[in-house]
């Protein structure tokens, strides 16, 4: 850090009867109050150098001993007041970087400028400020941090546009000495637990971001203005910026618990509301900043750390712009993000008992922008295209290889699509425990998410079967509602077999997931073989009879088959069969229930939902003509 020193002489101010003079053997002749203070001072050596109390003396009629300046207003206290009249008294002042633009402000209110004498106080404060402060990096930061004291002086005399100008000079700069940085030079030496290892690993990493940590000391608006000076030299990179920004918010955002809490490291007392209601501002304009320093380039941030500015957001109630500008940026990359990344803790959930935990509906939005995203371009060109090539002669290796890049392009959307699905399943697991959680809201988020991304049903199912069980108020018609969204083609065994057993579940499902399992065992060539005992427990638990005397396998290995003997769920026939008669019966009466509750019979999802593919359709056909043929065992 850089110091000057100006005058000579040794202080000789004192305090005397409520008031500050100087030892003299001149009595004082001027009164000066500043800010509640009062100072005993000599005309001759201050008027001398400072032209405002020299026009403020000349217009003020009194003839007293001791004349009386009023300087309400004066920038920078009393301290300040003290350096310009030790100054003019030709007393020892020592200058830096923590008290020089207070005395620059000073001495600009006092006008102690050339024209009343050379070598005056504002003169030799700006050599030293342009020639030293300017210079250093560190007097730099603590110049630029003491403007917040006057912002409206440091605005006016450009002193906060020097400082963010030199700063943001010596960050495009790029110097490779880490030792620039106080605050990490200081991290690192104060941390003894570092062996050498350790500290060589920390300086390699920070040799890049040296500025970052001292940045953050900044208030927002210096802040703000600093990194759009950084930004504008174009120099930095989009990673490095994001990773500035993420330092910021650790060190001055409140920190979020799960369920909605700001934590009690930032949190105010509860018995001043008031104080409480200012924090709150003032971190709301300090995220809505950081939203609009975020690089534009996608990646440049990362997915969880733009959540985490999401849930502060929510909680602060941040304007609504910011927080679909932050939901817009998480879906562009939200392939990346973690289940609890996504648990957005709603805003109202500590006043209304009804509301949920999550805020499901920023979820919608971030999902809804990632599926919106024009990731899969055309895996072949167009046939115009494709002749005008011809025409032009182009070998047909570099049409191939604009094919490869494509079908590469497309191929890597779609994993991003796999991705996100898995995670919507295990966000859904999550917020599926929510007793508050509508249904229609887990039913429209589970749709949003296109089939194909779905390569099983195992955590969609686990997810309903979660939500069945955190909401035993459902009806039936409900429950199928919910169940329409599985496909139970789709369900691996061990999902199966839970299913099969899951009382939950309407009995549709689990007839579904029974038929579904005896066409996969016969088109693999396997053996079918009868109902196991629990399951035939469950039919009978809903009036489905399976007695001793009907022995007859639900599917058989046998191959005759007519064309018109094509198998479907709600339209099998075996007039011989007690259990598939009743169960017809039975399916026919879920039918019913649900087109008097939903005005959707089973021509319409029912039919699409349980649809098979051509080859197990027939073999079904098949082994069901059979048992059909076949007489009964008694």
């Amino acid at each position: 850090m850089k110091f000057m020193k100006l005058g000579s002489r040794p202080d000789t101010f004192y305090n005397a009867e409520a008031a500050r003079s100087v030892s003299s053997e001149v009595s004082s002749d001027l009164i000066i109050q500043v800010k509640g203070s009062r100072y005993l001072l000599h005309k001759f050596p201050l008027l001398s150098k400072c032209l405002r109390l020299q026009r403020l003396c000349s217009e003020s009629p009194d003839t007293s001993p001791h004349q009386i300046v009023q300087l309400p207003d004066f920038p920078g206290g009393v301290e300040a007041f003290e350096l310009c009249a030790k100054f003019c008294y030709g007393m020892t002042i020592t200058l830096s970087a923590y008290n020089i633009v207070a005395a620059r402000c000073a001495a600009e209110y006092l006008q102690m400028t050339e024209d009343v004498e050379k070598g005056n106080l504002i003169y030799k404060l700006e050599v030293f400020f342009n020639s030293c402060i300017l210079h250093g990096w560190k007097d730099s930061i603590l110049a630029l941090q003491s403007t917040k004291a006057l912002p409206f002086w440091s605005e006016d005399l450009a002193i906060t546009n020097r400082c963010i100008e030199s700063i943001a000079l010596k960050v495009l700069s790029n110097p490779s000495k880490v030792s620039l940085s106080h605050s990490h030079s200081r991290r690192v030496r104060d941390d003894v637990s570092c062996n050498g290892t350790e500290i060589q690993k920390l300086n390699k990493s920070a040799s890049k971001g040296w500025w970052a940590e001292d940045l953050a000391e900044l208030s927002i608006d210096l802040f703000w203005r600093t990194m759009i000076a950084i930004k504008s030299g174009g120099k930095v990179s989009s990673n490095l910026i994001g990773d500035v920004l993420k330092i910021y918010a650790s060190r001055w955002l409140p920190n979020v618990s799960r369920n909605g809490y700001v934590k009690k490291k930032q949190a105010t007392s509860d018995s001043d509301p008031d104080s409480a209601n200012e924090i709150t501002s003032k971190h709301r304009l300090l995220l809505e900043s950081l939203v609009s320093l975020l690089p534009a380039e996608k990646g440049a941030v990362s997915c969880g750390f733009l959540l985490k500015l999401l849930k502060v957001a929510n909680i602060l109630n941040a304007s609504l712009s910011s927080k679909m500008e932050l939901a817009r940026r998480v879906g562009l990359q939200l392939e990346e993000a973690t289940v609890n990344d996504l648990l957005i803790p709603s805003v109202s959930n500590n006043d209304y008992d009804t509301d949920t935990l999550y805020d499901f509906e920023m979820v919608m939005t971030i999902l809804e922008q990632f599926m919106s995203q024009g990731q899969s371009p055309p895996t072949s060109p167009p046939r115009s295209r494709l002749d005008f090539e011809r025409r032009r002669s182009r070998s047909a290796e570099n049409i191939g290889l604009e094919f490869q890049e494509s079908r590469r392009s497309s191929s890597a959307s779609h994993s991003s699509k796999l991705k996100v699905a898995k995670l919507v399943d295990r966000y859904l697991q999550e917020v599926a425990r929510d007793v508050n959680l509508p249904l229609s809201k887990f039913i429209t988020l589970s749709e949003t998410i296109p089939d194909f991304a779905r390569h099983d049903h195992d955590d969609l199912y686990r997810a309903i079967d979660i939500y069945l069980k955190a909401h035993p108020e459902l009806n039936k018609s409900e429950r199928k509602r919910l169940c329409r969204i599985l496909d139970c083609k789709k369900l691996s065994m061990e999902a199966c077999m839970h299913a099969a057993q899951n009382e939950l579940l309407p009995l549709r499902v689990v007839v579904q997931v029974l038929f579904f399992e005896q066409a996969r065992a016969a088109a693999a060539g396997g053996k079918v073989t009868d109902l196991p005992g629990n399951i035939k427990a469950l039919l009978t638990a809903h009036g489905i009879d399976d007695s001793a005397k009907h022995k007859t396998p639900l599917l058989s290995n046998n191959t005759s088959v007519h064309a018109e003997d094509q198998w479907n769920v709600p339209g099998f026939k075996s007039p011989k069969s007690t259990r598939t008669s009743t169960l017809r019966m039975k399916l026919a009466e879920d039918d019913k229930d649900l087109e008097e509750n939903e005005g959707i019979g089973r021509t319409s999802k029912f039919k699409g939902f349980c649809a098979l593919p051509a080859q197990p359709r027939r073999i079904l056909s098949k082994l069901w003509s059979n048992n059909k043929s076949s007489p009964e065992k008694k």
